[in-house]
């Protein structure tokens, strides 16, 4: 097997996967074809849909056809040239509890069908199921994932290994990490279907990260039964390379109409929002006139065209470095979906780690909910564990941040630190300007301009959560005791107390010394003139305590 990653972008990966019957590039979607009856001829979908891989069900095909489409292949049978993947049975045994095939039988089979890509015959945990059950799925499964190993040895198909576990995720990263000793060469999340149909998305996001932090990173990871295109930037985002839907033709045959940030049933259409080549020409009276079989057609390829134009969004995305703005966008369109957005925080470091440190572009910070953004938390972890302030600086001054960007060229900044160094000639060594905004928090002069300190935009004004958070940064990055004494030039119409109290929080701890602030507006004349004084007093009193030292509020 060959998986090359040539782009990634938070936990998303656009990689190129060899197969026997060709390259296919990731992330990619593939349709489900049903072997019996298709809406769409899979031979259409590769050239008019573009669709280069799909997949379709081994143990259907053989009840139906037998040894008839051994004959002609899977490719021959569907009449498909691109890459199929054929699933071995485990999503009848979900519904039905059990399959009248043995687990090497159809091991055997789908080699034999030619299939590119094949999954073991796992057994799913499903959802609300005892813990019982749940375990003894997860044992089950991977029993026939070691017996499978020794009878696929050699095999040109690429084989799939499926981590269950269900509503467990203590089973979930067991299963993932017994799994991952065992050389498949793509993974697999199994029953999150019964997951997304409740719409329970911050708990796949638990299930996904459950699996994906124990499996080897150099393998694509598929995500059974994805469904919605509203969920694919999420899906993505979260490392999934291969995902699966049938949705495209479950919901047309329920006259249901597929957007990227919802479904439509036919009766609720007034119009047709959508520039697909069927949708085109059309209005939705003439829809609501055909024929069922031609409307079921009709709304399949519309539905289909939607969920591939999400696909190559997403990628599009991941290719200029902003699938964190498509994710929030995407995640806007369902309560459930913001839940999930939210629930990312858990998985911060996770992100953080993914992404590349250097975009080429600003990034946009909407609410508390793009806290999670990796660059928010690559600054803050850089700032506390790798920045040292220049070393004969033992006096912080923190200000507001000014309101043009890079703060450094600022007007009142220019005009601040012209002041500095009138007021303390050499002694202006020893104070160090920090600048706290949010969404970064703490921001050093000389790194103002360091990407992406200032390319960014920001909604105003700021919610109440990322307050909260610039002043917990600000706090912890004077808790490192790097200062022996500190001028806040508080800003309370913005902040309320929570600064101040963080401060003096921090600076209790370490010992340091919290003078009051001006009580003035931030960056006022009167504001500058009272810190030159107090910040001169400090630095050449004799005095080591001057009244001027608080560690509580001048209040």
């Amino acid at each position: 097997m060959s998986f090359e990653v040539r782009d990634r972008d938070l936990l998303g990966r656009i990689g190129r996967l060899r197969t026997r019957s060709g390259m296919i590039e990731t992330p990619a979607l593939m349709p489900v074809v049903n072997p019996v009856e298709q809406p769409i001829p899979p031979r259409e979908m590769k050239d008019r849909f573009n669709c280069q891989i799909l997949i379709t069900n081994a143990y259907i095909i053989k009840r139906r056809f037998g040894e008839e489409a051994l004959k002609v292949g899977v490719h021959g049978l569907l009449d498909y040239d691109g890459v199929v993947m054929t699933d071995s049975g485990g999503y009848q045994v979900l519904v039905y509890g059990d399959v009248e095939v043995s687990p090497e039988e159809i091991l055997e089979y789908q080699e034999a069908l030619g299939s590119d890509i094949a999954v073991i015959l796992d057994y799913p945990t499903g959802w609300g199921v005892s813990r019982r059950r749940a375990e003894w799925t997860v044992e089950v499964t991977l029993r026939r994932a070691e017996e499978a190993i020794e009878r696929i040895k050699g095999s040109e198909a690429l084989w799939v290994g499926p981590v269950q576990g269900g509503g467990y995720l203590d089973l979930v990263e067991y299963s993932a990490k017994r799994l991952a000793a065992l050389p498949f060469q793509i993974y697999a999340l199994g029953s999150p279907t019964q997951v997304m149909e409740r719409y329970l998305f911050p708990f796949l996001v638990d299930m996904i990260m459950a699996a994906r932090r124990n499996l080897p990173p150099d393998r694509p990871f598929h995500l059974f039964g994805a469904g919605h295109p509203f969920m694919f930037a999420l899906a993505v985002a979260l490392g999934c390379d291969l995902f699966d839907s049938a949705a495209y033709a479950l919901y047309a045959r329920d006259d249901r109409y597929l957007l990227p940030y919802g479904t439509r049933r036919l009766e609720e259409l007034g119009y047709l929002p959508c520039s697909c080549p069927v949708c085109r020409g059309r209005d939705v009276e003439d829809l609501r006139e055909m024929p069922r079989v031609m409307r079921r057609r009709f709304l399949a390829e519309h539905n289909l065209y939607v969920s591939m134009a999400e696909v190559d969004r997403v990628k599009q995305a991941m290719r200029e470095g902003t699938l964190w703005e498509l994710l929030e966008v995407r995640c806007r369109s369902h309560p459930a979906l913001t839940s999930a957005l939210r629930h990312l925080t858990k998985y911060r470091d996770d992100l953080e780690r993914g992404a590349p440190s250097f975009k080429g572009r600003g990034l946009f910070y909407y609410d508390s909910a793009s806290l999670s953004r990796p660059e928010v938390t690559r600054h803050r972890k850089r700032l506390l564990q790798n920045y040292r302030p220049p070393p004969e600086a033992d006096t912080l001054l923190l200000l507001p941040a000014p309101g043009r960007r890079p703060y450094n060229s600022a007007p009142e900044c220019r005009r601040l630190l012209r002041r500095l160094g009138d007021t303390l000639g050499e002694g202006r060594r020893r104070v160090h300007v920090c600048f706290y905004a949010p969404p970064f928090g703490v921001t050093p002069l000389e790194l103002s301009e360091t990407y992406p300190l200032s390319q960014f935009e920001i909604s105003l004004p700021p919610d109440a959560g990322t307050l909260d958070y610039v002043a917990e940064q600000v706090g912890d990055y004077l808790s490192t005791g790097q200062y022996r004494r500190v001028f806040l030039q508080d800003d309370p119409g913005t902040y309320g107390d929570r600064l101040r109290r963080a401060c003096e929080r921090a600076c209790e701890e370490v010992g340091a010394q919290l003078l009051p602030s001006p009580g003035t507006a931030p960056w006022s004349p009167k504001a500058i003139d009272w810190l030159m004084r107090r910040l001169r007093e400090a630095l050449f009193d004799p005095d080591p305590s001057p009244r001027c030292f608080r560690t509580q509020s001048s209040r």
